[in-house]
């Protein structure tokens, strides 16, 4: 140590005694002489070196003698009371019960279609029409019959109730109009069958049939496809070992990779038959229409909350270690002396869920206690650390 500190002493005399300092700076550049300018400059530069080889050697010996220096540098973090939401994380696809094709009922031709691709419908409303061949014609023909048989029997009637006639002629008008009335309700509904309406409001998603194209009832006359966009939802496979938590009421998120939106909603209702096939039961999660971006076989990633704690610790994944017995730890800090140096303690933690990158500590860590974070792997159990945590 004394031969450092004559080193240093001999150089802080040399750079005294050696030149004029600035003053002489200042003379060799107003020379102008180019030779004396590098031979200046390369005084100095060798007087850097000698600094620089110095102020190395002072660090070795301030290392050599501070302990203090070759502590393991940590950061800790405060075990603080945490509200912890744990959400199961399932994969489904959407769908909806109203997603339905639209056949004729009659054969015929398709004499008008009324909408068009994308446009909206109510429940009842009319889609097309097929040429009833006639139908139309038989069915006026027939309600003239009825209204006929109608004046008839009304006629009759009022003869009967006047105790005129005969009962044979009153029950022949009776059963004449009947019988006629019903006939018009069957031609009216045959009628009607030529009209294609909508069994419900939705979306007409596709119009596969033109105008002038001979249908008739069956596979492969289809005519529409008609979708609810309003009542989707999504139905996922649930491990029976969640049975006690995933029910109905649960929140859940819903997130869309595609387009990548996001929904809040809540499971609806839960399966009441366990799979065996895969021991799952299923949870019918609805999804609201978001703007039309969110369509039938949209692939989706569920998470359903299955468990909560508002009093929960929560550390990161990275910091718990293992040991060979298969017991998680930690290292907390001893920092009651008030210092920036402690001493690293190990604790031996039970730990429960996980959520991204943190952990629920279940026991062994109380509120308040400082955890060593960053560092954690590099210290071991009653080593005496420095703490530099951000102000």
């Amino acid at each position: 140590m004394k031969k450092i500190l004559l080193l240093f002493l001999a150089t802080i005399t040399l750079f005294a005694c050696g030149g004029g300092g600035a003053a002489d700076l200042e003379s060799v550049l107003a020379g102008n002489d180019i030779a004396a300018i590098r031979a200046k400059r390369n005084e100095i530069a060798t007087q850097q070196k000698l600094l620089e080889n110095e102020i190395g050697m002072l660090d070795s010996a301030i290392a050599a003698l501070d302990d203090s220096a070759k502590l393991p540098l940590v950061t800790t973090i405060a075990a603080k009371k945490e509200n912890f939401d744990h959400y199961l994380e399932l994969q489904g696809d959407v769908t909806t019960k109203q997603n339905v094709l639209i056949y004729p009922e009659i054969s015929g031709t398709l004499y008008r279609v009324y909408v068009k691709e994308g446009q909206r419908v109510s429940k009842g409303q009319l889609l097309a029409s097929i040429d009833d061949g006639g139908l139309s014609s038989q069915l006026a023909q027939m309600e003239t019959q009825a209204a006929l048989a109608k004046t008839t029997f009304d006629r009759q009637k009022r003869l009967w109730d006047q105790n005129i006639g005969s009962e044979i002629q009153y029950l022949e008008a009776k059963t004449a109009y009947e019988a006629q009335e019903s006939a018009v309700k069957q031609m009216q509904s045959q009628v009607a069958k030529s009209s294609i309406r909508a069994p419900f409001s939705g979306i007409i998603d596709d119009v596969i049939k033109d105008r002038g194209t001979v249908v008739s009832p069956g596979p492969g006359a289809e005519v529409f496809r008609i979708v609810n966009l309003s009542n989707m939802y999504i139905e996922v496979d649930v491990p029976e070992s969640h049975l006690p938590n995933i029910t109905p009421g649960k929140h859940v998120k819903v997130y869309f990779p595609i387009t990548g939106d996001s929904v809040k909603t809540k499971v609806r209702q839960t399966g009441n038959f366990i799979n065996p096939g895969n021991r799952s039961f299923t949870a019918e999660i609805p999804v609201p229409g978001k703007d039309g971006t969110i369509k039938p076989n949209l692939t989706a990633k569920v998470m359903i909350n299955d468990y909560s704690n508002e009093n929960a610790i929560l550390i990161p994944q990275s910091i718990v270690s293992e040991n060979a017995e298969g017991q998680q730890y930690v290292y907390l800090v001893d920092d009651s002396a008030a210092s920036e140096e402690a001493v690293a303690k190990k604790a031996v933690i039970t730990t429960g869920k996980t959520q991204g990158d943190l952990v629920e500590v279940l026991s062994g860590i109380t509120i308040g206690d400082g955890i060593i974070d960053e560092g954690a792997r590099s210290v071991s159990d009653g080593q005496k650390v420095r703490i530099r945590n951000a102000e």
